[in-house]
């Protein structure tokens, strides 16, 4: 995969710009870096998917991965925009011609914000094929009701990709049967409501109500009933664009936790030199370069046109885990000072312990490779 040594020269360079003392000001607000998003969508990195003749760089993700890695390895958080990166590819893979023609300019010039991914609902979590959220045909429209959970951005976002029901659960042939994805443009949307959840790190995330939205039929994203393969090919790119971050998280990490290890100056000789600082970091290196390798290999063939929902999967498991281990080693090198806001670990720390468990927790990865990698038993 190529290195894309330029592209992340310049991200280095934009975030130099915004340096811990901004994220940590922010992060105490619970206030959005828009500063940050502008800055990226003036230098054109939120349209690096689009394809030239919309506006776009038309960059692959293996390019896109490289912006997200290096923003996290600045020590910044890329989840304020890295959703218009991999929502985008339901519109450009599955949009109509006339979709995307009235959509994408606008999104590259930076006119419209398209990083609203409405899935998850409160009774079904993970359960995609559960969800209630109603999309009835009425005329030229659609009427919406329902709710979502965990939709990130939402406030800050013009456009929403949206995955609602348009066959009732118990009349579908098959299970993965209708499901509808619309876009849904939440700038004169009556009828929606959004309200803010707090969390232990400053991610934006909400609830939405939807009482009675109306969306045009035109906004139908594919064939009525198919959403939920369209949405499951966009989740692979999501799960293979958070690893990257992840890959970026730990490279702080270990950045932080080795500069610190050499300069600080216990019982005579600086901490670095004992094994026991040693060998936590040595291992966290090693985890992180090793799933480095497999982000790279995800990415590969996701870009070929593969089938990678094991490597996309496997990508986004072992990377998060290497950035929360590597996080755990740089809280235990520095000490109480990685407790301090100040050194910027436990803000960062929080942010990674997310991949965890979203998007798609550790468990539900692990029971996805034991079925279809080998051939196990269905477990839900």
């Amino acid at each position: 995969m190529t290195d894309f040594t330029d592209i992340r020269e310049a991200i280095i360079r934009l975030c130099a710009d915004f340096p811990g003392e901004y994220w940590r000001a922010k992060d105490a607000a619970r206030a959005y870096p828009s500063e940050f998003v502008a800055a990226l969508t003036r230098e054109g990195w939120l349209a690096a998917l689009i394809p030239s003749e919309y506006g776009g760089s038309g960059l692959p993700l293996s390019a896109a991965c490289a912006v997200l890695e290096e923003i996290h390895a600045s020590g910044g958080n890329g989840a304020a925009a890295h959703a218009q990166m991999y929502v985008m590819g339901t519109l450009l893979r599955h949009g109509n011609d006339a979709q995307k023609a009235r959509y994408l300019p606008a999104i590259a010039r930076g006119e419209l914000r398209l990083q609203a991914f409405g899935v998850t609902e409160p009774t079904s979590g993970s359960d995609t094929l559960s969800l209630r959220t109603m999309a009835v045909r009425d005329g030229d429209d659609y009427v919406i009701n329902g709710q979502k959970i965990w939709t990130s951005r939402a406030e800050h976002s013009d456009l929403m990709v949206l995955l609602a029901r348009t066959t009732p659960k118990d009349q579908v042939a098959k299970r993965t049967d209708g499901l509808s994805v619309f876009l849904l443009d939440m700038r004169d949307c009556a009828g929606l409501s959004i309200r803010p959840i707090d969390t232990m790190m400053n991610h934006g995330t909400t609830a939405i109500f939807f009482d009675d939205v109306r969306v045009p039929a035109a906004n139908l994203i594919g064939t009525e009933g198919q959403g939920f393969r369209y949405i499951l090919s966009g989740m692979n790119a999501e799960r293979i664009l958070i690893a990257a971050e992840c890959i970026g998280d730990a490279r702080f990490f270990l950045d932080r936790a080795c500069g610190y290890a050499r300069e600080r100056q216990v019982f005579g000789r600086p901490i670095g030199q004992n094994q026991g600082i040693q060998f936590p970091l040595a291992m966290a290196h090693a985890r992180m370069s090793a799933a480095r390798l497999v982000v790279a290999d995800a990415c590969r063939r996701y870009e070929s046109g593969e089938v990678a929902g094991a490597e996309a999967n496997t990508a986004k498991l072992l990377a998060a885990e290497a950035s929360w281990q590597a996080g755990e080693a740089a809280m235990q090198t520095l000490g109480g000072f990685a407790f301090a806001a100040d050194y910027d670990i436990e803000r960062k720390f929080r942010e990674t312990r997310l991949y965890q468990v979203a998007p798609v927790s550790t468990n539900l990865i692990l029971a996805y490779l034991a079925e279809h990698v080998l051939g196990l038993p269905k477990s839900y």
